[in-house]
């Protein structure tokens, strides 16, 4: 059964919860009392069901019961890209291992720790996270990106600045969203 943390202990005591026994571990795998879920329909509808409450916990929510589930990291994984166009009006699509898709934009930006050396991310760097929807309160439902989706990504980045900082960085749908800091110029030029 999984741990409960700060976050599925008090949203467990909300009335009609509790605490179920799933655990979405980092790489994307759903358990169910530590054995792995893997008829893809039911991932997809569990994904569907899925939701946080206003303290941050995920909630499996069913017409039936409603209960709170541990997540190592976040519930989804992009693991597709497809994209159409170029610049600012290109248009980054995704699609999550619960074939939920997702069109990266002002509704779903795409969320990156860009504004740091590269070295601070240590060797698997910072993986940027995509807004799949929103939850019940402030805290949305994200998928990381995949290595492979990330390094498909990167090879669409081009120069940019945001917040007055120059950095790398892709467009869709009009926004650009940055992925990392331009290095600085050895040259000093």
């Amino acid at each position: 059964m999984p741990r409960a943390t700060a976050c599925t202990e008090k949203a467990g005591q909300h009335e009609g919860q509790r605490t179920l026994p799933f655990l979405i571990r980092r790489d994307g795998v759903w358990l169910y009392r530590g054995s792995p879920i893997k008829r893809k329909e039911m991932l997809c509808l569990f994904g569907s069901m899925l939701t946080r409450d206003e303290a941050g916990a995920y909630l499996l929510r069913s017409p039936f019961e409603t209960g709170t589930i541990e997540v190592e990291d976040v519930p989804f994984l992009a693991v597709e890209l497809d994209w159409k166009g170029c610049g600012r009006m290109q248009k980054l699509c995704f699609r999550t291992n619960v074939d939920e898709p997702v069109v990266a934009s002002r509704e779903h930006p795409i969320r990156a720790v860009w504004n740091v050396p590269n070295e601070a991310c240590g060797d698997g760097g910072c993986p940027p996270y995509l807004l799949v929807r929103a939850g019940d309160g402030r805290f949305p439902i994200e998928a990381r990106l995949s290595r492979p989706v990330w390094y498909e990504l990167a090879a669409l980045a081009e120069p940019g600045q945001c917040e007055g900082v120059p950095c790398m960085g892709v467009w869709s749908c009009d926004c650009f969203f940055p992925l990392a800091r331009l290095p600085a110029d050895p040259s000093g030029t």
